[in-house]
């Protein structure tokens, strides 16, 4: 028996899994919930140590259910990390210590600092750069939560003076403290507004430009090599040998390895990947460009267009806990069948900007449409529209963009795909076909193939040869004129969202 681990650290969990190499069937996993930290209004970290720990307390406890069953440690032969992406750590290269909270990708506390290098910019324009990075300047992105560190956190400041700052991503910052090395994968350098497409590089017109040193970044490397050793542990001795943002291990988990395959993930956010080849395309439509998989240092980068949504499972947790509707969030599937539609009522939460297409992190939640005969199944059935709107959004400006493609398809997994409601509401809003796969554990299965590829225990061929696991399949059920109606209801109601929170 041969099985691949993942590690899979995310906004709202980590986990551990372990799969069988040949099938993709999940052996054991075991899963930790952690916080994340609300200090001030549009801010949003997290405790990176905590996001350490819980990682090494999960390996460990799918260790000891894999003892339980009679399967050795040695079966492991190897490891892969997905990660949530552009969320910034700064740690002291002597203690091993975080330097402050970790600034997760959902904060917006850099907006003024992003206008004030979009001013800096020749033309004054957040695009200036995605020719060279496929990123507009935004608060989203790394370089501007490094930024903010350096600015505002003596501590990162005095490290730098000694020369002992570490800036990374997260997945920097577990594949450092498991193993020794200092190492990024190139999709997770794509997402800090740092990495120069064209050359694999980090960019040093990008580095002067934000003022942030070069010199403390770390190496970057394929998706798919040998990134080092774990040092401790019961998995002490094995390769962590794959690495991929969360949202590229699933579109490899997703087997979206041929021009045109599509995939959305519905985690806190929603994120829409296609590939688009070996060519890095400009998106002309809001569209990021980003580097989608590379399987060896040899090998030619796939990219991808990314289409970035601010709305998704944070809006389910958005009524359960800010609003009090649902006790839990199984809860609002019964609770949206109870209306057959949302009586004119659109819900935009944008609780911290919106992503894709428009990039305003000045855009606030609005509710529009209220009347006295709405109730709290009309909102919740609203909440659901919204990210199935969001995701229509994306797909219109992927083939937009690539004139002459079209998407049919569209393959689908995350914490909201287990509704079946949101599942069908998603397939009449876009107008296509849906299959929800069955593998609960997408983003892991691709960590974990990148693992097994870049170990050279499977091959890419091996991989798409693999069964595929069972489908579930949606069928429009809308009318055109229907769909049509609903969207420009929804395009007038994220009007009113638009830079709610600016001076304009």
């Amino acid at each position: 028996m041969v099985l691949l681990g993942a590690i899979d650290q995310g906004t709202s969990s980590s986990r551990f899994l372990v799969f069988e190499a040949d099938t993709g069937e999940l052996v054991v996993s075991h899963q930790i919930e952690v916080r994340q930290l609300f200090p001030e209004a549009g801010w949003v970290e997290m405790d990176a140590m905590e996001l350490y720990n819980t990682v090494v307390e999960c390996i460990e406890k799918a260790c000891e259910e894999l003892e339980s069953i009679g399967i050795g440690m040695e079966e492991v032969k190897a490891i892969g990390i997905a990660n949530q992406r552009e969320t910034a750590v700064a740690w002291d290269k002597v203690t091993g210590r975080p330097l402050c909270h970790a600034i997760v990708w959902l904060d917006t506390r850099t907006s003024e600092l992003a206008q004030e290098y979009i001013d800096k910019t020749p033309t004054k324009n957040k695009d200036y750069f995605k020719a060279k990075t496929g990123l507009p300047i935004h608060p989203y992105f790394s370089a501007l939560k490094f930024r903010w560190m350096l600015n505002n956190v003596d501590a990162v400041q005095e490290a730098y003076r000694n020369g002992t700052l570490m800036f990374g991503t997260v997945d920097t910052w577990l594949i450092w403290k498991l193993t020794g090395v200092y190492a990024t994968d190139v999709t997770n350098a794509s997402r800090t507004l740092l990495l120069d497409l064209h050359k694999r590089k980090w960019s040093s017109q990008l580095c002067d430009f934000f003022d942030l040193p070069l010199e403390v970044f770390p190496d970057i490397l394929s998706s798919a090599e040998v990134f080092g050793y774990i040092k401790s542990g019961p998995m002490r001795g094995t390769a962590i040998s794959g690495c991929l943002g969360d949202q590229q291990a699933a579109l490899v988990g997703h087997s979206c390895l041929s021009v045109g395959d599509t995939k959305s993930t519905y985690g806190t956010g929603t994120f829409m990947l296609c590939n688009i080849g070996t060519k890095p395309v400009l998106s002309k439509t809001g569209l990021l460009t980003t580097v989608g998989f590379q399987f060896g240092s040899a090998a030619p980068m796939c990219y991808a267009f990314e289409g970035s949504g601010s709305i998704g499972g944070n809006v389910v947790r958005f009524l359960r806990d800010n609003l009090g509707l649902i006790k839990d969030a199984k809860e609002i599937e019964e609770l949206a069948r109870g209306v057959e539609d949302t009586a004119g009522v659109y819900f935009v939460p944008c609780f911290t900007g919106l992503y894709t297409p428009y990039w305003d992190p000045t855009a606030r939640g609005t509710i529009c449409g209220l009347t006295q005969y709405s109730s709290k199944a009309h909102l919740a059935r609203a909440a659901l529209k919204a990210v199935a709107f969001q995701t229509a959004e994306m797909l219109d400006a992927v083939e937009h963009d690539m004139d002459n493609l079209k998407i049919t398809t569209l393959k689908i997994d995350g914490g909201m795909s287990a509704n079946q409601l949101f599942n069908q509401m998603q397939s009449d809003t876009i107008g296509r076909a849906i299959v929800c796969s069955t593998m609960p554990e997408i983003s892991g299965w691709g960590a974990a193939v990148a693992a097994g590829i870049g170990a050279q225990i499977i091959s890419l061929d091996q991989f798409t040869q693999h069964s595929s696991p069972s489908l579930l399949h949606y069928s429009p059920q809308l009318s055109e004129k229907e769909r049509s109606e609903e969207m420009t209801s929804w395009k007038k109601a994220v009007a009113r969202a638009l830079k709610w929170a600016s001076d304009e």
